[in-house]
């Protein structure tokens, strides 16, 4: 909960520097790749966890990293200052807090669709659009997860709307009509 408190004002002020800049989108692309670069190296992370290391080292080598994922000045800049800050361990809770920021600044909805196998494009840009339509006319970023455990068919997530069109979910809902006769 802490994270997510001291997360914030990081997010918004970044946002409103990258509308400032007209680089809204960028910047949230750009935080997006940082984010994997960092789940998929634990040597990095590990660095930027170590509180014996001074903190204008933290700001170089993420100002390096940075450069090396050709990044902008504006999210280069952010990646250092977090680092120098010393909230790296935040910087998950950051980068959710800017997507949640940019999808309401935009008008869109995130949605998580888990699905037995990939969609193909036509799926995914159908399945967009119902769920547009369903959700009040606005535009929908899904987000696919793919489940192998599933059986077939999909479950769509978004806020509080769940949308179950699985075939384990059709099969329960057939059992429960036929258990109640």
């Amino acid at each position: 909960m802490k994270q997510r408190r001291a997360a914030a004002p990081y997010a918004k002020a970044l946002f409103a520097l990258a509308k400032e800049r007209n680089q809204i989108e960028l910047v949230g692309r750009e935080l997006g790749d940082a984010a994997a670069t960092f789940e998929s190296d634990r040597n990095l992370r590990d660095f930027f966890a170590r509180p014996w290391i001074p903190a204008t080292a933290k700001r170089m080598a993420a100002t390096q990293v940075a450069q090396r994922s050709g990044l902008s000045k504006l999210t280069s800049d952010f990646l250092a200052l977090v680092a120098e800050r010393g909230r790296a361990d935040h910087f998950e809770a950051i980068v959710e807090k800017y997507q949640k920021l940019l999808d309401e600044d935009l008008g869109r909805v995130p949605a998580h669709v888990h699905t037995a196998v990939p969609l193909t494009d036509e799926e995914r840009g159908m399945l967009s659009a119902k769920l547009g339509q369903a959700l009040g006319g606005r535009q929908v970023a899904l987000k696919e997860v793919v489940d192998r455990a599933m059986l077939g068919g999909f479950i769509v997530e978004s806020g509080s709307v769940v949308v179950d069109g699985s075939l384990e979910g059709q099969l329960e809902r057939m059992r429960r009509r036929l258990a109640s006769g």
